[in-house]
């Protein structure tokens, strides 16, 4: 925290100062500081976690920002860098949040293997800006490597197709992006730009706009329609491409909450059909929902599309490396249908934040992006920033591709399956005892839950007005409980909200649970329940 210190010595920022501080550690203490605390963290990860965060200390938001309201920047230096680092192990690190913890199971960030610290701290240090050659070199080639890797285990092209695009300087079979969302942005940006091309008398959606492109298609909008589980990325598209976040449609989900197909069907009979000129730009196919975790019926997808003329995407930003489990890639069946697809890297491939992937079946459609400047990215160069909605942009693809190395497909099978059987015994427990009830069972690594005792339990009936009753004082009851768990600081479960409920529109409070710790086993999840149960039993009286 920013609490006032008396100096040991006063410090100036003078050139002979700043020239130490660029190149090398101050003095001997800070040396040793730096030196003491990284060999814990790069050789003992997560007993360092444990040490000094835990899961997070019992304080509040409110008392913590009351530390940090001085809003002036020092003219000189306030401390040495061995006091900085003193002061984030010992104040800093016990109020962020151990997502390393395998009793932190509430969201889609995890514990990441140690050797990522040391491949991160290389990255960093080399500190490669692959937007451009110039600025990269090796780290690009590496990088169109990596993409044409992961791209071969979701499209499965022929050997020839990868040989002749690997390190193609005119084709691009995908791109690093920071995040999940810019990786859908960018998809999304690709598919309205296709269907909005240039044509005699028109230059195309990038070139004219929204709407000259509509007046050149003669059409009034244009939507994208995705399931009412898709993430919220997806609005945020629909806003920054100009067709409004209203037209990005959301399709009810059926009882296993995928997209339901019949509807998906109506809808797009219903745009046709109706008086309104509409364009229907994408659909949009999840391999992994945030909520549930479950996979839209992909290959039926990519056939609607196909027979539409519709750009299809996979957001599989949470389920794509399933795909390197022979086990279980057929859960992805149809993903090969897609036009783009999403990975997030900093999920399920376990990289450090931030790391996002899109993948494009042709290796020509990124054509649509294509952004030139004289100082940068100039025409005819085969820099990556060309073809990418970001500008600078760190070397992510070193990391990917070194553990890809250390891990191997099996490796990270291992962990995938572990995660998704490990829930499905999560779901049996859940099963066994009488005060909860599963909502979802796990289709990959993601289940809901939610208390409900068996004294409410006996009171429920066929009665609607009932069951709408008893479903308002369970929300409150799992509201409680969550709040009461994440604040006692022993353990993380998410909560959220879902819409239907046993074929009725209602909303219910759901505990949500995400196995992707490989050191999160049932014992723990046993003890995750106990805990509360406990609390339940001892802080909540109906």
């Amino acid at each position: 925290m920013n609490n006032p210190k008396i100096p040991h010595k006063e410090l100036v920022a003078d050139w002979h100062a700043l020239m130490r501080t660029f190149i090398r550690p101050e003095d001997v203490a800070a040396k040793a500081t730096l030196l003491k605390y990284m060999e814990q963290i790069l050789f003992g990860l997560h007993d360092f976690l444990n040490t000094h965060v835990g899961i997070t200390e019992e304080i509040s938001l409110k008392d913590l920002s009351e530390h940090y309201k001085d809003t002036l920047i020092s003219e000189n230096p306030e401390e040495k860098l061995a006091d900085i680092i003193a002061n984030i192990i010992e104040k800093t690190a016990p109020n962020a949040v151990n997502v390393a913890s395998p009793f932190f199971v509430g969201h889609m960030t995890s514990a990441i293997p140690f050797f990522m610290v040391h491949l991160k701290t290389i990255t960093t240090a080399l500190n490669q800006n692959v937007v451009k050659l110039e600025t990269s070199k090796i780290l690009s080639i590496i990088e169109k490597q990596v993409l044409a890797k992961i791209h071969r285990i979701i499209f499965r092209e022929s050997e020839d197709f990868y040989l002749e695009h690997v390190q193609n300087s005119r084709t691009s079979l995908g791109c690093f992006t920071e995040n999940g969302t810019i990786a859908n942005l960018t998809a999304l940006w690709i598919a309205r730009n296709t269907q909005l091309c240039p044509k005699v008398g028109f230059e195309g959606v990038d070139q004219e706009g929204i709407f000259a492109a509509y007046k050149a298609y003669d059409i009034e909008k244009s939507v994208i329609l995705v399931s009412e589980l898709g993430h919220f990325s997806l609005k945020k598209a629909g806003g920054l491409l100009g067709i409004g976040n209203k037209n990005i449609i959301s399709i009810i989900v059926d009882s296993d909450n995928r997209i339901d197909i019949i509807k998906l069907k109506e809808k797009i009979h219903e745009i046709k059909k109706s008086g309104l000129k509409t364009k229907i730009l994408a659909i949009v196919g999840i391999a992994g929902t945030t909520e549930t975790g479950t996979i839209d019926p992909l290959r039926q997808l990519g056939e609607i599309c196909s027979e539409n003329n519709i750009h299809f995407h996979v957001d599989a930003a949470w389920g794509g490396p399933v795909l390197l489990s022979e086990k279980y890639k057929h859960l992805l069946d149809g993903i090969e249908l897609a036009d783009s697809v999403t990975i997030d890297g900093h999920k399920q491939f376990y990289m450090p934040m931030s790391s996002g992937m899109v993948y494009f079946k042709d290796p020509c459609l990124m054509d649509s992006i294509s952004y030139h400047a004289n100082y940068v990215n100039r025409r005819g160069s085969v820099d990556l920033g060309i073809k990418a909605l970001s500008g600078s942009r760190e070397a992510n693809s070193l990391v990917l591709d070194s553990a890809l190395k250390i891990m191997g497909s099996k490796g990270y099978a291992l962990l995938i399956e572990h995660g998704i059987e490990t829930a499905k015994s999560f779901a049996d427990e859940i099963n066994e005892r009488p005060d909860f009830e599963l909502i979802t069972p796990p289709w990959l690594n993601i289940l809901t839950y939610r208390i409900f005792p068996e004294e409410l339990r006996t009171q429920w009936d066929d009665s609607e007005d009932v069951q709408r009753k008893i479903n308002e004082k369970l929300n409150e009851i799992n509201i409680m409980i969550q709040r009461f768990q994440r604040e006692a600081g022993n353990s993380f479960v998410s909560r959220t909200t879902l819409k239907a409920y046993k074929g009725r529109c209602e909303n219910i409070v759901v505990l949500r649970c995400v196995i992707m710790n490989p050191m999160t086993n049932m014992n723990i999840l046993r003890e995750i329940l106990d805990e509360q149960e406990n609390i339940y039993k001892n802080n909540i009286h109906i």
